[in-house]
């Protein structure tokens, strides 16, 4: 029987990890996952946990970017069915803040995220999302839909205002109705940006 590649062994460990880590983190929460649980749900030892993700912490940062990726895979799809590009950046933003009351997403991105790693703004994909709105929100300015701003500017504020509003909705009494709110304010706001007729 032929020997598997080294790095199909690295990726399936890694993948385990992740999944059985999730798991956890979205049940009970970072501070109450216990390492030895996960690696038991993945069929492995403490050891390969350090190896590939040297902590708890680290395993915990593997599978914020994996959830990242996902929300952004989703977002794309939300902004791709639009008619328009403007109505397709909106509908990705309100599509943002409709996943501040998925369960998953709640514990693990906006309450636990924020407390093991601090500051979201320091984190590498934060960096990249506000990158891909400047762009966006470039070619808006481009084609004459959007107010001549400076285009990095507009997508730090949409951005910071997406990221506390998300964490506003997370932590709510009752996120449905803080959901509403934002909703209706962030379209208000981005009303704003539109270029008015001269």
């Amino acid at each position: 029987m032929a020997r598997r590649p080294r790095a199909d062994m690295i990726a399936e460990t890694r993948a385990s990890l992740i999944a059985a880590a999730r798991a956890a983190f979205g049940r009970v929460g970072y501070a109450a996952a216990s390492m030895d649980e996960m690696t038991a749900a993945a069929g492995l030892t403490r050891g390969a946990l350090y190896h590939h993700f040297g902590d708890k912490k680290g395993l915990f940062a593997a599978v914020i970017d994996q959830i990242d990726a996902e929300m952004t895979v989703r977002l794309r799809v939300v902004s791709a069915k639009a008619g328009d590009r403007w109505t397709g950046f909106r509908d990705e933003c309100a599509a943002y803040l409709a996943m501040a009351l998925e369960p998953e997403i709640q514990r693990i991105m906006l309450r636990d995220g924020p407390a093991v790693l601090g500051d979201p703004w320091s984190w590498p994909i934060q960096n990249d999302c506000i990158r891909m709105m400047a762009r966006s929100l470039e070619a808006l300015v481009a084609e004459g839909v959007l107010m001549p701003l400076d285009p990095e500017a507009v997508a730090t504020l949409i951005f910071g205002a997406t990221q506390h509003a998300a964490q506003w909705i997370a932590h709510a009494p009752d996120p449905e109705a803080a959901l509403k709110g934002a909703t209706d304010a962030f379209s208000a706001m981005l009303d704003g940006l539109l270029r008015k007729p001269s």
